[in-house]
């Protein structure tokens, strides 16, 4: 497997990492609670929270993970203890997809250890923090991404928490040994959190080569299917024993390989002046070679495909147990 190179911070520019003014601190300027509704009003400021404001137009331009990250900040800011980022709030931190989580609740760890509390869309934990669960990135303090990985799985199902954590272990913020001696770590052991049920099974299933949120939600769909369990990432060889490609995912055993085709791969594949149809060509020909070199057959799938998973199942399961398998 080629590991990518780590995620790295978003730079000062940023525009997630745009300032963020508060109206006791815009009133102390000059400005009154009526120049800031007329600066609303035309688009001069945003307001991502009561009580704060950034500069408009770069809040208009982010999507929703970005915007999520302005209010982030925001609440942060705004709070009257110290806090860090946590759970949801630091995956996002980490350009983690974020397929099935809730963007609507902004999750923040109390650092005095006292109790927290949920109101209006925030929600603060009180966690024990211990050496190494906090670290300093774009800007903000946060929590680590093995501590990050294991608080997902308290507040998110399966499938989003195991998609948050094979991105966090794929691109080297964590690793499986750190993530087990954090879960149990004596005095402090995360295997006792409240809503830690799922943790194990997350913690069993993940796997630091699979590389995107499609690849993670077909290899759920094999396990909760019974189909199976494929190997990710085959390297395929040639005669000479040079490697020529990877799959996503392969049954050698029963001749068969699987490739997860998602939007985002195929922009990730554009080379400099191509067209999404000379990447499919490529891939095609891709195939073509995979097949050649291996005998084995090819399967694709879809995001489409997985909002039908009985039918993708039993597709997937036809072609494993063909008759004429040589």
């Amino acid at each position: 497997m080629m590991r990518p190179h780590r995620v790295p911070e978003w730079a000062d520019t940023d525009p997630r990492r745009t300032p963020i003014a508060l109206r006791r601190e815009l009133i102390k300027l000059g400005y009154n609670d009526r120049a800031l509704g007329r600066l609303k009003r035309t688009g001069v400021l945003a307001q991502p929270r009561r009580g704060a404001y950034v500069d408009g137009p770069t809040y208009a331009g982010l999507d929703e993970k970005g915007c999520y990250a302005v209010r982030t900040r925001t609440i942060m800011k705004q709070a009257n203890t110290t806090v860090v980022a946590s759970h949801v709030s630091s995956a996002v931190e980490y350009d983690a997809p974020t397929w099935g989580l809730d963007l609507g609740l902004t999750h923040l760890t109390r650092v005095d250890g006292e109790a927290g509390r949920k109101e209006a869309g925030v929600q603060q934990h009180c966690g024990k923090l211990i050496d190494g669960d906090v670290v300093s990135r774009n800007g903000i303090d946060m929590t680590s991404g093995t501590r990050t990985a294991i608080e997902v799985t308290t507040v998110a199902d399966v499938e989003p928490s195991l998609i948050v954590v094979n991105h966090l272990l794929h691109h080297a913020l964590t690793t499986e040994a750190a993530l087990a001696e954090r879960y149990t770590a004596e005095g402090a052991a995360m295997e006792r959190w409240p809503h830690s049920l799922k943790t194990d099974l997350v913690l069993r299933l993940a796997n630091p080569k699979i590389e995107s949120a499609g690849e993670t939600r077909t290899f759920m769909l094999c396990f909760r299917k019974h189909i199976p369990m494929p190997e990710p990432q085959v390297e395929i060889s040639d005669p000479n024993g040079v490697v020529v490609a990877r799959v996503d995912f392969a049954w050698p055993q029963f001749k068969v390989f699987l490739e997860f085709d998602g939007k985002i791969k195929y922009q990730r594949l554009l080379r400099p002046g191509e067209t999404i149809t000379d990447v499919v060509l490529r891939e095609k020909r891709r195939e073509e070679l995979i097949c050649r070199l291996t005998g084995w057959r090819c399967i694709r799938i879809t995001w489409a495909d997985l909002e039908n998973p009985d039918a993708t199942a039993a597709m997937i399961m036809r072609e494993l147990m063909r008759q004429d398998a040589a």
